[in-house]
């Protein structure tokens, strides 16, 4: 986690844009805020989605529903207004721009325009906004069971100065995004992983298992010989 993303002003907003590669993501931001953040949680979840799956309702998700163009416009004020409304935690919402899940080395990404639109109409309602870039990517590495790794970049602080029209927002939080997720990937190709923070640790896999039974039975014929 690059530095600034736990000093942000908490009268701030901000809203994380995630890749969508794996239908866990919405439990992960969850996961995150009650780790490093004191936020009142907010989830963007496409419609289909949420339908089915009533119980991310609990942890904050309400939808977007791309097959009705006409509902947008008043998904994305309502997702303003959430963010402007005076909390007395940070108010945070979680979006994935894709809009899908798509594999996680698929490129070009194809960002839409809904959060962009999102930044525009919060700058009516409040003077500035952080963007943070949040990528993850499930591994398996030296364990038989995945890994879960989750990146957060230095947050963009954006206000009406900055910002340059949702068009130009949308490309450089696809750049961003793509130019992380690239990042990790090469860190974790190149086991450059000495500053990784283990947040939840699993049960143990039957490699380790394994090899922990070995070194008893190892001890154990030491023991004997001496």
């Amino acid at each position: 986690m690059q530095s600034g993303v736990r000093e942000m002003d908490l009268r701030t907003p901000v809203i994380f844009y995630a890749n969508h590669a794996y239908w866990w993501d919405g439990f992960w931001s969850q996961l995150c805020t009650e780790e490093f953040f004191r936020q009142r949680l907010h989830i963007i979840i496409e419609f289909q989605q949420l339908r089915k799956h009533r119980f991310f309702t609990r942890i904050g998700a309400f939808s977007l529903d791309q097959s009705r163009p006409r509902s947008l416009p008043a998904t994305l004020n309502y997702a303003a207004e959430l963010l402007a409304d005076h909390n007395e935690r940070q108010n945070a919402l979680w979006i994935f721009p894709q809009g899908k899940i798509e594999h996680v080395d698929k490129r070009p990404l194809v960002f839409y325009k809904g959060t962009a639109s999102i930044v525009s109409r919060l700058l009516e309602k409040v003077p500035h906004v952080y963007l943070v870039s949040v990528v993850s990517r499930i591994e398996y590495l030296e364990e038989q069971k995945p890994e879960l790794f989750l990146s957060f970049r230095e947050p963009l602080l954006v206000s009406k100065g900055n910002f340059h029209g949702t068009n130009n927002l949308t490309a450089y939080m696809r750049g961003m995004t793509e130019n992380h997720l690239d990042e990790l990937g090469e860190k974790i190709q190149n086991r450059r992983l000495g500053d990784v923070m283990t947040i939840v640790r699993g049960r143990a896999s039957v490699n380790r298992k394994s090899e922990a039974f070995g070194r008893f039975v190892r001890m154990s014929r030491e023991e004997d010989i001496a």
